[in-house]
């Protein structure tokens, strides 16, 4: 299930004195399947690109097209291209309305004309799938904790049986055990369901160990794009617009620097050890043998 977008433009105040370029010819191809993380320093155009993926923004100029259909054709369906292309917001307040949880992720389905019990069967699998324990069903949304919260807007898009998942920063504010829980959670739905996910993230360490592709934006324009080896390569570039590579890779480059011979690609601690180890099982290339 492909999203193409081709040398896009979207402007602010177009046609005023306050005009001013969001997203600038910004052309990819997503494929089926693909875990696609989408980095850049605040401002960038991350946000906007994401609400043209599914139809919620339209293009000043330029194509966006889903499995090879023109999403700006006056017969396209956008609304149903909506279910199929699920976004979850940064702010999980701005996707919960209901009285409580179960009903809330029943709307979407719901919107679908869907009948009662299918309704109810895809609610129940949506919270399961994010972890949410029956004891909270029928809560209020907004008396559940922050990660809760999170875990309740993407089951409300999962109700949906999307076939690509945005999702906007969706562990912000989160203490690591609700990050990696929501993460290795949103990884099984990749693995075990084929969806392919688009990742908005300002964590390095998150984007290098889920996502098997990185787009990186500046200013409205994308300046990379491919495996995170390639592109935290180019940490000096990233740096020079707000960004880095996570931790490790400079780590890696520290010892580099030290006469350590530890490969130049590795962007997570468990590469890190798996080059280390191969270092020392080879009797210790140059210093790695005092390590």
């Amino acid at each position: 299930m492909s999203i193409k977008a081709e040398h896009v433009n979207y402007l602010y105040g177009e046609g005023t004195a306050f005009e001013q370029y969001a997203l600038k010819d910004v052309s990819f191809e997503i494929g089926d399947g693909q875990f696609v993380g989408l980095i850049g320093h605040t401002g960038s155009g991350k946000s906007t690109l994401i609400q043209h993926l599914n139809g919620l923004l339209r293009a000043s100029s330029g194509k966006v097209y889903y499995n090879g259909e023109d999403i700006y054709a006056d017969h396209y369906d956008r609304k149903s291209l909506r279910s199929k292309v699920g976004l979850v917001f940064q702010y999980p307040e701005h996707q919960l309305f209901e009285v409580d949880v179960f009903s809330d992720v029943c709307f979407g389905p719901k919107n679908l004309g869907l009948s009662k019990e299918e309704i109810n069967i895809r609610a129940r699998e949506a919270l399961i799938q994010v972890g949410l324990e029956e004891r909270f069903w029928g809560q209020s949304p907004f008396e559940l904790s922050g990660g809760q919260k999170r875990r309740v807007a993407i089951a409300g898009v999962l109700a949906m049986r999307p076939e690509v998942l945005i999702l906007d920063e969706p562990t912000a504010g989160l203490d690591p055990r609700g990050r990696d829980e929501i993460l290795d959670e949103i990884l099984a739905l990749h693995q075990e369901k084929g969806m392919t996910i688009i990742l908005v993230s300002h964590s390095m360490e998150d984007i290098a160990r889920y996502a098997g592709r990185i787009l990186v934006m500046d200013h409205g324009e994308k300046i990379f794009d491919g495996p995170p080896k390639e592109v935290f390569c180019h940490y000096r570039e990233l740096e020079k617009v707000g960004l880095a590579a996570p931790q490790i890779t400079y780590v890696a480059q520290g010892l580099r620097e030290r006469g350590i011979p530890i490969r130049e690609d590795v962007t997570t601690v468990e590469e890190a050890k798996a080059a280390i180890l191969e270092l020392l099982g080879n009797g210790g290339g140059g210093k790695a043998g005092g390590v």
